[in-house]
């Protein structure tokens, strides 16, 4: 997997988080939403990228 794609998926996923937790901490169920989106997009980027080094072997 590419080093950068990585880190970015990575990275949304933790942003993700953190939205997530500050939506419930404050009773925010739209920013606990786009957390859990957040999360979701940087898991899918991930998958992609890991689907593509398998079929790089």
């Amino acid at each position: 997997m590419s080093g950068e794609k990585k880190t970015k998926a990575k990275a949304e996923q933790a942003k993700g988080k953190v939205k997530e937790a500050a939506g419930r901490a404050v009773g925010n169920e739209s920013m606990e939403a786009k957390g859990r989106a957040e999360q979701a997009k940087g898991d899918a980027r991930q998958a992609k990228e890991k689907t593509k080094d398998v079929f790089k072997h």
